[in-house]
This record gives structure tokens, sequence and C-alpha cells, in this order.
């Protein structure tokens, strides 16, 4: 577990996830969550000591208007790097998360 105050944005991931994805199923994988959909990655996140990751696997695809999303790997991922509870936006958690949901229902 992340020192504090990244212990916080931990527990803000975890419960926005869980409310905004009640589809998928949460599985620890490499000890970081991660929310599948029919066994496929979907959404997750990694801590760090100063900072965590959020990813989202067809991240690429979300239309991101706030230009915080990056494209990670060489595959559709993107990520959000938070280094501290301002950089929690739970407005654009919603947006990104619902075009989750959309992407996975395509």
């Amino acid at each position: 577990m992340p020192a504090e105050p990244l212990a916080t944005v931990v527990g803000l991931l975890r419960d926005k996830f869980d409310l905004a994805l009640p589809e998928t199923s949460t599985e620890l994988w490499h000890g970081h969550p991660v929310w599948l959909d029919d066994d496929l990655p979907v959404a997750g996140f990694k801590a760090y000591p100063t900072f965590v990751t959020v990813l989202f696997w067809r991240g690429q695809a979300i239309t991101d208007h706030s230009g915080k999303l990056n494209a990670s790997g060489s595959a559709e991922m993107s990520e959000y790097k938070l280094k501290s509870v301002d950089d929690f936006d739970s407005d654009l958690f919603d947006v990104w998360l619902q075009q989750v949901r959309e992407l996975e229902a395509a």
C-alpha cells in the first residue's frame, strides 16, 4: 500500500472503478487491481512510491478532451499518472469510464 496521500488516491480509484464498472470482475495481476470483462482487462492501476498509474487497455480509443491520457506501450493502452489527490478529477474519470463501458459493450 502506498504512503498517504497516495493511499487516499488508491481508495478513490477503487471506489470509482467498482461503481463505474459493475459488470466487471476484479482480480490482482502482479499484485495490482485490474477490472476484467469476460476475463479480458479493461482498466486497472498500479501504485508506486510517488504516483499511481491508471491504465485503460483500450484507452487510445477514448476521446480525451482533457489531454491527460497518454498512449502507453505498443497496444491500445493509455495511462494517466496521479501524484496526489488533487490529480483525481471525479467527473473526468466518469467520462473516461463511461467510454470504457461503451467500448466493452461494442
